[in-house]
């Protein structure tokens, strides 16, 4: 039963990834590391001098602030509708570009977290390959090892247990980008309903 189970997840993770992506991609979602501001912010385009004022004090305070998930997205409008009461259109902007590069920083990170994830469960599963066929060559033998037999199937069960639970997980783990989109669109339409 168990090999079936392992038979059936492996023929379908290839199925599950988004295709023409990166093999080592294991979620639907196509595989796009970098956001562009363009993508969840209608407002003016930042031009250079943004930079240097998205990195003023009180704009990194609240835009740390803000990139924090936990934080639920009524009290972030509450803090920026305080914040654009004395803010102009400039500053507003800048608010936006550094909760966005905050954002697309850590979704960057947590991309490349998950492609390492997905090339550990590969590599996982070409282990229980191997595994099943070194189980193979012993049940096959003349004289079979009893005591290696057991051990095999002890590893490849372990192994198979561990592949199965990260791929039940799988989904929670590709969502976690989705969220960060989400988080990073739904803060753009609040700052962009503060500007003059």
């Amino acid at each position: 039963m168990i090999r079936f189970t392992l038979a059936l997840a492996l023929m379908a993770a290839p199925a599950l990834a988004a295709p023409g992506t990166d093999p080592d991609w294991p979620c639907i979602q196509r595989l796009q590391p970098h956001l562009s501001l363009g993508q969840v912010w209608s407002g003016p385009a930042p031009d250079e001098g943004m930079a240097d004022l998205a990195r003023e004090p009180a704009i990194a305070r609240l835009a740390d602030r803000l990139e924090q998930r936990r934080l639920p997205l009524e009290e972030a409008e509450a803090d920026i509708a305080a914040f654009a009461d004395g803010a102009d259109a400039d500053r507003m902007v800048a608010l936006m570009q550094a909760v966005f590069d905050r954002i697309d920083r850590d979704r960057a990170a947590l991309i490349a977290g998950i492609s390492r994830y997905g090339r550990a469960q590969l590599a996982l599963s070409e282990r229980i390959d191997a595994r099943r066929g070194r189980m193979a060559e012993l049940e096959a033998a003349e004289d079979p090892d009893f005591d290696a037999l057991d051990a095999e199937e002890a590893a490849l069960d372990w192994d198979t247990r561990i592949f199965t639970e990260r791929q039940q997980s799988l989904t929670y783990v590709c969502e976690t980008p989705v969220i960060l989109e989400q988080r990073v669109f739904a803060l753009g339409r609040v700052i962009a309903g503060h500007l003059d």
